[in-house]
């Protein structure tokens, strides 16, 4: 049950592959989107175990 006070995490977008320019930048939109992703998975494990410590 999500409550207000503890929203479940918002997974990042995706992006497209036109995103991408193919020049080798340093930072790749595909290497932020996999640092983002990565945040966004443990955050949700957490959010998953406060949820269901709350259901008992």
């Amino acid at each position: 049950m999500t409550t207000p006070d503890d929203p479940r995490p918002i997974p990042p977008e995706k992006p497209l592959p036109m995103d991408c320019c193919d020049s080798g930048c340093a930072r790749c939109v595909s290497d932020i989107y996999a640092d983002e992703l990565a945040f966004y998975q443990t955050a949700l494990a957490a959010w998953e175990a406060r949820q269901a410590g709350r259901s008992e």
